[in-house]
This record gives structure tokens, sequence and C-alpha cells, in this order.
């Protein structure tokens, strides 16, 4: 029997609650996950198997308009991640508004979805009827309109099985035994990055940005090097903190996310660099690893 495999991207508005969706799925913390909105700014790849069939997940960044060319290049991913999929999950959270889930469709042109209701026990049952009312009327939309919650890991494993019956015969588009094709490089920085998001203040993690410098492995510990890129001077002096303090706390917190992924030991320097407006140029944004032109 030919197998099936298929791409499906996961979006929604910033903070949506689509890496909580996906972590729990792989029971893995590999999608970067905050509190703060648009924490996540470029795809991952997660791969999630079921029974024969193969779901290549797309976590992308939540959908918005703003004028900063690294939040362009983010709705630039959104964007691709809709157009290349062969499937598409909307997550609505409960509390939403209705108009969100009508710009997604005035951008997802007609592809097939699922519209998800995340954080259905977030309110009441008179609350999430009305909401579910009121999506009715663009119930020749969505090919399903389901509501979820993050602590039922049992309606989440429903909508997977949901999706594997929607994916087309293709043979396998990676190992099966992996959880991402993402390199070890890459889920590292997003590891470092959600540290700063957590040990930092509000806009502060917005104006950063992190660059692995060297990753060496080895068989009882792996060595990392990495660069907290800011804007300016004042910046860096908040990250590094007094005494250090702060700095430390973001490395300690890194490494120990690290140490859990990579099943080893793990020594993790971290320095901070001024890139002067790094992410108001296209070159300065290439140099961190975000392409317009890929």
């Amino acid at each position: 029997m030919e197998s099936k495999a298929g791409f499906v991207a996961v979006l929604g508005r910033p903070n949506a609650g689509k890496s909580t969706f996906l972590n729990t799925l792989l029971g893995e913390r590999l999608a970067l996950v905050s509190h703060k909105a648009n924490a996540t700014r470029r795809r991952m790849n997660l791969v999630v198997m079921v029974e024969e069939v193969q779901i290549v997940f797309v976590d992308t960044p939540g959908i918005h308009r703003q004028e900063k060319l690294l939040n362009q290049y983010m709705l630039k991913e959104a964007m691709k991640a809709m157009q290349d999929c062969d499937f598409l999950l909307f997550l609505a959270p409960a509390s939403d508004k209705v108009s969100f889930y009508e710009e997604f469709l005035e951008n997802a042109k007609n592809k097939p979805h699922f519209l998800l209701l995340p954080k259905s026990d977030s309110v009441s049952k008179e609350e999430l009827f009305y909401k579910i009312e009121e999506y009715q009327k663009y119930q020749d939309c969505y090919e399903a309109l389901i509501p979820i919650s993050y602590k039922d890991f049992g309606s989440l494993k429903n909508v997977v099985k949901q999706v594997a019956q929607k994916m087309p015969q293709n043979p396998y588009y990676y190992d099966p035994e992996i959880l991402s094709p993402n390199s070890t490089r890459e889920i590292v920085k997003e590891m470092i990055r959600e540290s700063c998001f957590d040990n930092l203040s509000d806009e502060l993690p917005y104006e950063s940005d992190v660059v692995v410098n060297i990753y060496k492995e080895k068989i009882s510990l792996d060595y990392i090097k990495a660069n907290i890129i800011v804007h300016k001077e004042s910046q860096k002096a908040m990250v590094i903190g007094k005494e250090g303090k702060t700095l430390k706390r973001i490395g300690k917190n890194a490494r120990e996310k690290i140490e859990k992924f990579v099943g080893k030991k793990v020594y993790l320097e971290l320095f901070v660099k001024v890139v002067s407006s790094w992410s108001k140029q296209k070159e300065g944004l290439k140099k961190i690893g975000y392409n317009f032109e890929d």
C-alpha cells in the first residue's frame, strides 16, 4: 500500500497557542513558547506519525500586519506556509473575535482546513456555544469546527487522527524516527531565544535575537557558543544585568532546556553583541538568518 504524507500549516493570530499545541502533541518543547505575542519568527517543521501516515506540522509566526521589516518577514513566512502546505489548521481561541478568522479566509484562498477553538475550557459552556454559533455562518468554508483543550490530550489526538485522513498519497518526507528535520543548531537557537523572552522585560526580546556561532557535539558534552544580538548599548547592559546576573539567568535557563533536549551535559557560553538596527534593514536580517529572498 502506498504511504501517505503531507504538510499541515498551523496558523492563527499571535499568541493563539500554535506552539503549545504542537509541543503538547510531540511531548517535547521544540517550538518556542512564550506568553508574549510574536515569539515565533520563522517556520519550524515538526513530524508526527499516525500509524502509517506522516504529518509534517509547520509551526508559523502569528498572522498580523505591521510596518516593521521583521514583522513583514514573519507575515511572509506564515503566508508561504499557507500556500505550500496540503492542509491547514487555523487556531482561534474561544475568546477571540470572529474577525481574525475572516481575515484568515481572505488569505487562505479556499484551502482545505479545520477551524480549531483552543482554550475552550477557559470560557463557560454558554460562551463556547455562542462562539460556535457565530462560526456556523462559515460552515461552507471549513471542513470541521473542533473545540480543543490543551489539558485534554484526547481532544488533540482526535484532531491529529482526522488530519491524518486528509493526507495525500506520498512517500515519507523524513525519517519517521525524528521529531523535527530542523537542525539541532536551529532548535538550540530557539531555546536560547525562549529563555530571553522568559527573563527579559516586555520590549527587549523583540529587539533581540540569537546567533549560534559554534556547536561542537561530543559523546558526553556539547559545547555551544552563541551571541544574543541587540540594537544598542543600553539594551546590552540590560541583557547582561547587574554583575552579569541577568545573562547568567538566561544561560542557566537555556542550558537546562538544551540538556533535556539533547540528553547530555551542555557547556553554554553566551555573549551579548550590539548590531545597530539589525532588524530594520534586509541585509541585517539576512545576517541573522532571515532572508527575504528564500
